[in-house]
């Protein structure tokens, strides 16, 4: 339950403000009254995204000596905590073509999400706990939680969510887990396996 709490917690906030997030809000936009099947390209995406990064991590907890993970991850918490400060911008606008909401959705959110701070905390939490399924099952939920309101309500959002407090926020929580990661604090991580 701690794999699934702390990952749902972290991608959540993480996801404020971030590319993806932007690119959920420019989808709705271009695919009006489309919601449903942009949500269910946004789910499928996220799923086989986070599926591959959490293995990654759990491959890289199996393969690495205790001592170093506690090293990489506590570092790459604290670089999360960093990376989450700046904010994002969408570098370009989906290409729908002949494809649908869906289609359009799930191809975009896949590439938008390669090498995002959410997918390298994935890596990260997939590397953490030792229930692949708990993280997959809290990272994907995350971007949900952060994304559905935004195809929903758009631009509206931002104003009663301001997003640079949730950046904050977002930084906050990642370093609090860097810094305990450091110190060696057992928060049900995996530190032996």
């Amino acid at each position: 339950m701690e794999a699934f709490l702390a990952s749902f917690g972290m991608v959540a906030l993480a996801e404020m403000g971030d590319k993806t997030q932007l690119l959920s809000f420019v989808l709705a936009a271009r695919f009006l009254g489309r919601h449903w099947a942009i949500i269910a390209g946004i789910f499928v995406a996220t799923i086989a995204n986070h599926f591959a990064a959490a293995w990654l991590g759990d491959w890289v907890a199996a393969n690495v000596h205790a001592d170093t993970m506690r090293w990489v991850l506590g570092l790459s918490f604290l670089a999360f905590a960093a990376w989450a400060l700046v904010p994002d911008k969408l570098d370009g606008e989906p290409r729908s073509g002949v494809w649908g909401p869906f289609a359009t959705t799930v191809v975009a959110f896949f590439v938008a999400e390669m090498g995002d701070k959410t997918q390298f905390a994935t890596i990260a939490l997939g590397a953490q706990y030792a229930s692949l399924g708990m993280v997959v099952v809290g990272t994907t939920l995350g971007m949900m939680a952060a994304n559905i309101p935004a195809v929903m309500l758009g631009e509206r959002l931002t104003r009663y969510i301001p997003l640079s407090k949730m950046r904050f926020l977002a930084a906050a929580l990642f370093a609090v887990f860097g810094v305990l990661i450091l110190l060696g604090v057992n928060l049900g991580l995996v530190t032996a396996r």
